[in-house]
């Protein structure tokens, strides 16, 4: 389960340093330089997918941990993510750095961000196309129409915290199996 970036994320009103706030984007996001590792957020969240990052990735030799690790630790050096210290608190970001890069590109193209120009890496990676990413207030994006489909739903909707990822319900064909079993 990911971050489901809540409206009303209880996440957030628990850290006593304002570590993690809600962006006028709609994102949960996390100030990983102010956080200074209480946790709290951690235990407030109903899904339970904030993570305390244990590692040193500056100083630690993955290969003391796991030898296949050895190459693993320089994958943390990628450009577009940022390595955070030890003692924070981690979470999805939806991307939030190709979310910025893909509307500078618009930018500089002088157009709007088209729908489904951005990914998450999480939907970059899904060959089957399972996951869908984009703006939620534009009544014609992809990812609108299939938040309001019939089958979408919200994990722990009764909680009250109005999360922002919807998930659509697998289609079963009854018809179908009910042959299959005559």
């Amino acid at each position: 389960v990911m971050c489901q970036h809540c409206n009303h994320a209880p996440c957030e009103t628990v850290c006593p340093v304002a570590a993690t706030t809600h962006s006028n984007e709609g994102l949960n996001q996390m100030a990983y330089n102010r956080c200074i590792g209480t946790r709290y957020c951690a235990n407030n969240c109903p899904y339970k997918v904030r993570r305390f990052n244990w590692f040193n990735y500056v100083t630690e030799q993955f290969g003391e941990v796991n030898p296949a690790w050895d190459d693993l630790g320089r994958m943390v050096l990628n450009p577009d993510v940022v390595v955070r210290s030890r003692g924070v608190i981690e979470k999805c970001s939806m991307c939030v750095q190709r979310i910025q890069d893909g509307k500078l590109q618009a930018k500089k193209a002088g157009t709007p961000v088209a729908d489904g120009a951005i990914q998450t890496a999480c939907s970059a990676a899904c060959g089957t196309g399972a996951i869908i990413f984009g703006d939620l207030n534009d009544k014609n994006s992809l990812v609108r129409t299939q938040s309001t489909q019939e089958r979408a739903y919200h994990m722990l909707e009764e909680v009250g915290v109005q999360p922002n990822v919807s998930y659509l319900v697998k289609v079963r064909n009854v018809e179908a199996q009910e042959e299959h079993h005559a």
